[in-house]
């Protein structure tokens, strides 16, 4: 990597960091924006939700007391949260930052919401909150089989190019068609938005051996710091958008009686392994970022101020 060139322009600049969950991209960012003085916007579509702690893996109370995070519980799990929802809170974010400061960090795993800061998304029109919930309970009661033969039935277009095993993905696809009556990817233009601030965009490499360490510490680090009890306190909640997720579903399951503890801490760390998988598998696709070790990173902040 040729690091001269992250010697900035004088205009606004945004430097994203990404990678796949448990990698490092926290302590990274943490770093970084207290060496540039600034903020960081959180690009993980569940660190918004104020309900939910320990199984999100949210920067801990010191940190976000220690660098002022935006799009960190920001949000409740009663509201529908979108890229686009995303795409406005962390504009309005950067302008703020950038009216003190000519450098913003961002962190975050959900490629979307990254993209979406970048390029922009098209308008979707809204979608009727009663078919979103019933389609939740189908995929709840149902599973992720039936959730892939709905989306290839009614949504080809989205089936052939999108996520097939990603169901928050899948669920979007559906309820955008049931609601629209046409495929999420109409609304799609693919025309980019011109940004007013330079964007310089940094993975975060790390070797396919450390990452499965990494995630299955942090998920027992989960279990030890309360994750069951988090669960259960959230049981009344469990049918929402928000709760369809990873270190949430499973403990659901054994809450249930469908598994025990045991397979429901196993089932998680391979579910984050392999939702891992896929944050690198769209990662990989955008040839805009610069991979780095974790050690090149203070030879980055060299050439960044």
């Amino acid at each position: 990597m040729v690091f001269t060139t992250f010697k900035m322009k004088q205009e606004n600049t945004i430097i994203i960091i990404v990678g796949p969950t448990a990698s490092g991209k926290t302590s990274l960012s943490l770093q970084l924006a207290q060496y540039l003085n600034t903020n960081i916007i959180s690009a993980d579509s569940r660190q918004c939700f104020k309900e939910l702690n320990i199984g999100v893996a949210k920067p801990a109370n010191e940190e976000l007391e220690r660098v002022k995070h935006y799009f960190i519980n920001s949000h409740s799990i009663f509201e529908n949260i979108t890229a686009q929802t995303f795409e406005q809170c962390a504009l309005k974010a950067a302008e703020e930052i950038f009216k003190h400061n000519k450098y913003a960090v961002m962190a975050g795993g959900t490629g979307l919401y990254i993209k979406a800061f970048c390029e922009g998304l098209d308008e979707i029109p809204d979608v009727d909150e009663i078919i979103r919930k019933e389609i939740i309970e189908e995929y709840n009661n149902k599973g992720l089989l039936w959730l892939q033969n709905e989306v290839k039935k009614k949504d080809p277009l989205f089936w052939q190019a999108g996520e097939q095993q990603n169901p928050q993905r899948l669920m979007r696809a559906l309820e955008v068609f049931l609601s629209s009556g046409k495929s999420i990817t109409t609304f799609r233009t693919q025309v980019k938005k011109e940004r007013s601030f330079n964007i310089i965009k940094v993975g975060l490499d790390i070797s396919k051996e450390q990452l499965h360490s990494n995630i299955d510490t942090r998920i027992d680090e989960m279990i030890e710091n309360g994750l069951v009890n988090e669960v259960e306190s959230l049981w009344t909640y469990k049918n929402l958008n928000a709760l369809q997720t990873v270190g949430y579903k499973e403990i659901f399951e054994y809450f249930e009686g469908s598994i025990s503890l045991k397979d429901a801490i196993k089932k998680i760390k391979a579910n984050t392994n392999q939702y891992a998988k896929r944050q690198m598998t769209w990662f990989k696709k955008d040839k805009s970022i610069y991979w780095i070790k974790a050690a090149q990173l203070p030879l980055l902040m060299s050439f960044v101020k």
